[in-house]
């Protein structure tokens, strides 16, 4: 046994940095944040998913708090047809908030090992909070997005239109 990485495809070699923390009260809740500098590309976090039942997800785990931290996982059903189904991510991977604008962090699925790869989007300074984008459909509100205009402002951009 050694260092070198293994050539055998059922085996995954586990990343892990080190200089890494769960923060519990930042606004969005827990959050990871760098507690030293990581240069862009450094692999993360390597992490394992369990890919929920449809129907298990439907009845059982759509009624928990669980529910929040599953990402959408394509399986092929019965008839050959590709759908939707859920995984529960283990590792880092469900503890990284959400930011629409300002994700640091690359997220890259391995449907045949059941495996997501986190990366460094860009070079991340110590202090900065880890996020990824969780896409559109949020089953939050999402924090980092611009508060919407208030009425009278609204009101005073449709006056500023002209019709020719």
């Amino acid at each position: 046994m050694g260092d070198a990485p293994s050539l055998d495809p059922t085996r995954i070699p586990l990343q892990r940095c080190l200089h890494l923390e769960i923060v519990t009260d930042t606004p969005k809740g827990r959050g990871v944040f760098a507690m030293r500098d990581i240069p862009a590309k450094t692999i993360i976090d390597t992490c394992p998913v369990l890919v929920l039942g449809i129907e298990e997800n439907l009845h059982h785990v759509a009624k928990t708090s669980l529910y929040h931290y599953t990402y959408n996982w394509p399986v092929t059903d019965e008839a050959g047809k590709e759908v939707k189904a859920q995984a529960v991510i283990f590792g880092l991977g469900s503890m990284f908030n959400h930011s629409r604008e300002e994700q640091n962090i690359v997220w890259e699925r391995d449907l045949k090992r059941q495996m997501i790869t986190y990366r460094a989007l860009r070079d991340i300074r110590a202090g900065e909070e880890l996020c990824i984008s969780y896409g559109d459909h949020l089953t939050f509100i999402d924090a980092d997005a611009p508060p919407a205009p208030r009425p009278e402002e609204e009101i005073d951009q449709l006056n500023r239109i002209q019709l020719d």
